[in-house]
């Protein structure tokens, strides 16, 4: 939740998909990418005199910067969404492949940021954990694709951007409570430690 500048930072990165996604409807694609843009910068202004953490605003404002410059380059709304669908498609990619090779990124991402190293690796109740926790996100990815893939094929801009709100950090909460769950079973099978 640090990370992403927690819940305000969460908040904070879907005002400019929201803002695009109602002002296309209402005022059509120019007018939309404007308004995006200035929302991220708005966001991040409000971060700085907030003194916020600016991390996530800038990378918002990078996001939405890309996603507006593709789509006034193609001249079609549904550009705007096409960073977000080939991000998800290498994602899906990423966690497949480590499910593969048993390098299950659930865990690697984990233990990288808590900074444990990779040992949990050699205990096979939490290698269990970790590839079910993988797999989970895979799906996550794999659903995002497919379902606003075909919406992008269909060219329905405004289905597309209400499926990119609701496959974004809903179900990025769902398989970070399937992860925790996860983990948190299967440590509960650990021996008690010394003190």
């Amino acid at each position: 939740m640090e990370q992403m500048g927690g819940v305000t930072g969460i908040v904070a990165s879907t005002i400019p998909v929201v803002v695009f996604v109602v002002s296309n409807v209402l005022f059509g694609l120019q007018v939309a990418l404007i308004a995006a843009i200035a929302a991220g910068v708005l966001i991040a202004v409000y971060r700085i005199v907030r003194k916020q953490a600016l991390q996530p605003a800038v990378s918002g404002l990078l996001g939405v910067g890309v996603a507006a410059f593709i789509a006034y380059r193609t001249g079609e709304a549904r550009g705007f969404y096409l960073p977000g669908l080939l991000f998800s498609a290498s994602l899906g990619l990423a966690f497949l492949v480590s499910l593969i090779v048993r390098w299950p990124l659930a865990g690697v991402i984990w233990h990288g940021i808590n900074g444990d190293g990779q040992s949990w690796r050699q205990d096979p109740r939490l290698l269990r954990a970790y590839m079910w926790a993988t797999a989970l996100w895979t799906l996550v990815f794999v659903a995002r694709v497919v379902v606003q893939g075909l919406l992008y094929n269909a060219d329905e801009e405004t289905w597309l951007g209400i499926a990119r709100l609701a496959m974004g950090y809903p179900l990025v909460g769902v398989a970070l409570l399937g992860t925790i769950l996860a983990v948190r079973r299967a440590r509960a099978g650990d021996p008690p430690q010394p003190a």
